[in-house]
């Protein structure tokens, strides 16, 4: 069965790096990363999180028709509603597939610095929209996300390779399944 594996969490914590692992390990799996489109579409830069809005969608069809071919998706995107979880199990979950959502953490600390280290398209606007403040502020309202049943990865004292050999052991597991309400 094809699977949606969702890699949620704050920037800086290793969603995209560990998404293009396991794509790259993983014939046929595509790895959709959203802030890839995003930049697809013009005025990005300017209206950063209406683009994003605009793109969800797209994305989300994109998901559709490639888990409905029978291939893996996996999709690092920060999202810190329920509503818009259930939303992604249910695009799995109307293509056959399952919906994993693991999520990455890292001390906001660990990730300022990562982020300070990277060079990411979308850096200059998560700069604009307060750096390393506007990280610690996401570190701490995603917190309110978490539910004791959230499959945690920590990121922080971790190299990509033991990040990586973490997520793949939860997967062998399948923790983290998560069906849309009702």
């Amino acid at each position: 069965m094809p699977r949606l594996i969702h890699l949620n969490g704050p920037t800086g914590v290793g969603k995209s790096t560990i998404a293009a692992r396991y794509a790259a390990d993983h014939p046929k799996t595509l790895n959709l990363d959203a802030d890839e489109i995003v930049r697809l579409v013009g005025g990005w830069r300017e209206d950063f999180f209406g683009t994003v809005d605009l793109v969800r969608p797209l994305a989300l069809t994109m998901a559709a028709t490639h888990l409905s071919g029978g291939h893996d998706v996996v999709m690092p995107q920060l999202i810190a509603r329920r509503e818009q979880r259930d939303l992604f199990a249910e695009v799995a979950r109307a293509a056959g597939a399952e919906y994993l959502e693991f999520v990455l953490l890292a001390p906001a600390g660990t990730a300022i610095s990562r982020f300070h280290q990277r060079d990411h398209h979308i850096d200059h606007v998560v700069e604009k929209l307060g750096g390393a403040g506007l990280i610690e502020r996401i570190s701490e309202q995603f917190a309110a996300y978490l539910t004791p049943d959230t499959p945690v990865i920590e990121t922080g004292g971790h190299d990509v390779e033991q990040t990586y050999k973490t997520l793949m052991a939860a997967l062998r597991q399948h923790p983290g399944i998560v069906r849309p309400a009702g």
